[in-house]
């Protein structure tokens, strides 16, 4: 039997930072550039694999699926956090809403994660096998991992919104506990049994992060196997350096959706949630294409190459104009 007290349409509005007007606004200018800087970084990733032949290579392509859905992710999260911020009264959603949110998230996080996997198997084959790398990834094959990848994520993100839709709310004026919509913080605010909800995430959290986190570490121990049978310390180095970028990220990015997805509901407290929010949805789109363009010397120099050509560019316009006027003016 329904509660009476249950809400049909339910609207939800996200539990502020800080009443502090000043910390408000500090904390907005923070985001806003942290938001920038990671569309900044990612388009410039895509953008330089995309116009460069040499990095036409499926490692790249890989990278490059990667910083578009760190551009997707940012921007299905930030632009609302940073108009809640930058509010003087509170924005509501509606459960509709919060759903499409849910869906995006699960879809392109999980994607990411299991692109991180694909990507750990690429580096493994090109350094345990490097002699048949090219008829093992071909770009048939990378083009079909990657729309697995994506309609395996669908799938089990359009279940997951599903699963919004059985659940109980009772009152008009909810507080999520977060500054996004995700099951865990829907379920707190949610009146009635959540017990298939908690079922349901676990699965989904099971495929898109422990299997791929497994893969991963499995991989891994096949190429440190690998390199340290080669037998120059040279080559040992340049094995690692291709790994290194994207160990790095997987640290990063498993460490904290572990943290949010499969601890205890009780292992963080509401402010530790935010944190952990904060760095995988901020913090770490801005820092995987910089660590990635640091520490592969051939994409960072693509990418000097490509901004010396649009400067260059630029400049010839410029005098193009310059020239132009001169000749209206005689």
């Amino acid at each position: 039997m329904k509660s009476e007290n249950q809400t049909l349409n339910p609207e939800f509005h996200f539990q502020p930072f800080t009443t502090i007007p000043e910390m408000k606004w500090l904390i907005f200018g923070t985001f806003l550039i942290l938001y920038l800087l990671s569309l900044l970084g990612n388009v410039s990733v895509a953008f330089t694999i995309y116009t460069v032949n040499s990095l036409h290579t499926p490692m790249y392509f890989f990278l490059a699926n990667l910083a578009f859905l760190e551009i997707a992710y940012s921007c299905a999260i930030d632009p609302l956090t940073l108009a809640t911020l930058g509010s003087a009264r509170k924005i509501y959603i509606s459960l509709a809403g919060c759903g499409t949110q849910l869906f995006f998230l699960t879809f392109l996080g999980g994607s990411d994660c299991v692109l991180l996997a694909i990507m750990a198997y690429d580096r493994c084959v090109a350094i345990c096998r490097p002699l048949n790398y090219p008829l093992i990834m071909t770009w048939r094959m990378c083009v079909s991992l990657v729309v697995g990848t994506w309609a395996m994520s669908g799938f089990l993100s359009f279940q997951l919104c599903l699963h919004i839709l059985t659940l109980t709310f009772c009152g008009n004026d909810m507080a999520i506990k977060n500054f996004f919509c995700d099951l865990p913080a829907l379920m707190k605010v949610a009146c009635g049994n959540t017990q298939a909800q908690e079922h349901g995430l676990f699965i989904a959290s099971a495929i898109l992060l422990t299997i791929p986190f497994i893969l991963i570490c499995i991989s891994y121990v096949f190429i440190a196997v690998a390199i340290i049978r080669i037998p120059s310390a040279l080559g040992r180095q340049r094995a690692f350096s291709t790994c290194s970028s994207h160990l790095m990220v997987v640290l990063m990015q498993f460490s904290c959706t572990n943290l949010m997805y499969l601890c205890p509901v009780s292992c963080l407290t509401p402010t530790q949630v935010r944190v952990v929010s904060v760095f995988f949805t901020f913090v770490t789109p801005v820092l995987n294409p910089l660590i990635y363009s640091l520490r592969n010397k051939e994409l960072k120099e693509a990418m000097s190459r490509s901004l010396s050509r649009i400067m260059l560019s630029q400049k010839k316009s410029d005098n193009f104009v310059n020239k132009g006027q001169k000749t209206r003016q005689l």
